[in-house]
């Protein structure tokens, strides 16, 4: 599905938060505020976790629920769209480019989960 109008703010948010996280970092974002951010690890699905984590512990329980996901990395898995699904996430952004990206897409419309690639990385190191 397309992101709405309001996902779609959120989204372009937390894709300029991502830019300032390590390479394969995560942010989450709702109503333009940051609520969680996973840093840069060698495991995708990592940094996602401890995003969603640091989320539920600083702010509350219910406050990545409705919130967006924005990863500098492209997902080889599905398995960071699967994590994101339980927490609650809504859309999502990143750069696209794995060679199994239909993993995710399919993971993505199987949850109702609006997708959005850049086609680009921020890359940070």
């Amino acid at each position: 599905r397309q992101p709405t109008e309001a996902e779609m703010e959120d989204l372009k948010f937390a894709w300029k938060v991502v830019k300032y996280v390590k390479s394969n970092g995560i942010a989450y974002a709702k109503d333009k505020q940051t609520v969680g951010i996973g840093p840069g690890q060698v495991n995708r699905i990592w940094a996602t976790e401890q995003g969603i984590e640091h989320a539920r512990t600083q702010i509350g329980e219910d406050a990545i629920k409705g919130a967006v996901m924005a990863s500098d990395a492209f997902f080889p898995f599905d398995d960071c769209v699967e994590a994101a699904a339980k927490a609650g996430i809504t859309a999502i952004i990143q750069p696209g480019g794995a060679m199994r990206d239909q993993l995710s897409i399919d993971k993505a419309d199987e949850y109702g989960i609006a997708m959005v690639f850049t086609g680009m990385r921020h890359f940070r190191h």
